[in-house]
């Protein structure tokens, strides 16, 4: 009897042993689906567990690391320029990119900048480099075989800068002989090549570079979006734009292909700068006049 009373209270034992078990692990995951609703909700406020499961994608991991990396322009007056005496890089681009960080993390001073080219804009966003392209990016049909596009956020048009009181007063004077400047990976090189035949366009890396090269005679002409070179006679009042635009050049926010949610999000992000006025503050602070009604 002894050695049945035994058994029966070693049972009772592991018994209980295993409720606790069960128990303590039911409380874990109880705790677990909480911290998962709270995660990523914007501003703390993730109540809601379907709010950490909709920002699963980047758009949680961009939270996670708590800043936003955005590629940009360094060397494009009233886009994205940096100043080398400050190392502040300013621009219509930039306070886009500031906007969309306040947007995700209530401040604005959680952004990284980083530099890109037309060359090298597309390779640092498919390397993960970046979060997005914001950086006078015109969208196309070719480019959006390799990236995803946000609904257009600036409307331009290709141009000509030329020296005032060049005998190039706009597209019909330019010719194959023509020295025309542009720079590498920009939409502004093939569409002047295809309107003008036989012409090749001197190709350089960034936009000071080819500005540069005009002021110093190496060039008649250099082309690209009107408002990117609207920005260049500010740097310098001796050139001026010769002639009407030529093209239609949509400005569009690129993001990694397949990243559906993250675009969703970008182009909410537009729509509620728009409509709260703010999208106009920043269009007339750097080009000097309200943007044209839709």
């Amino acid at each position: 009897m002894r050695n049945g009373a035994r058994n029966r209270g070693w049972i009772v034992s592991l018994l209980m042993v295993m409720v606790l078990v069960l128990l303590a692990a039911c409380g874990n995951g109880n705790n677990n689906g909480a911290n998962g609703g709270n995660g990523n909700a914007p501003e703390g406020n993730g109540t809601n567990g379907g709010n950490g499961a909709a920002e699963s994608g980047l758009v949680a991991d961009i939270k996670e690391r708590g800043k936003l990396v955005a590629g940009v322009k360094f060397d494009t007056k009233l886009f994205g320029l940096k100043d080398p005496g400050t190392g502040n890089v300013e621009g219509f681009d930039i306070d886009i990119a500031k906007a969309l960080a306040k947007k995700l993390f209530g401040d604005e001073s959680k952004l990284e900048l980083k530099e890109v080219t037309s060359q090298t804009r597309i390779p640092m966003l498919n390397n993960g480099e970046i979060d997005l392209i914001v950086a006078t990016m015109t969208i196309t049909e070719k480019r959006k075989e390799e990236v995803d596009f946000s609904e257009v956020y600036f409307k331009a048009g290709q141009s000509l800068l030329v020296k005032k009181g060049s005998a190039i007063k706009g597209l019909d004077d330019v010719t194959k002989d023509t020295k025309v400047l542009g720079v590498k990976g920009a939409t502004s090189i093939k569409n002047i090549e295809e309107k003008v035949a036989g012409l090749k366009v001197q190709q350089y890396q960034n936009y000071q570079e080819a500005f540069t090269a005009l002021k110093a005679g190496q060039g008649e002409v250099l082309t690209t979006d009107n408002a990117i070179l609207f920005g260049m006679t500010q740097q310098d009042p001796n050139y001026e734009l010769a002639g009407d635009i030529f093209t239609d050049e949509p400005y569009g926010m690129a993001m990694k292909k397949g990243e559906t949610e993250w675009v969703t999000y970008v182009n909410e992000f537009l729509a509620e700068l728009k409509s709260s006025g703010e999208y106009d503050k920043i269009y007339e602070k750097w080009i000097g006049e309200k943007p044209a009604a839709e």
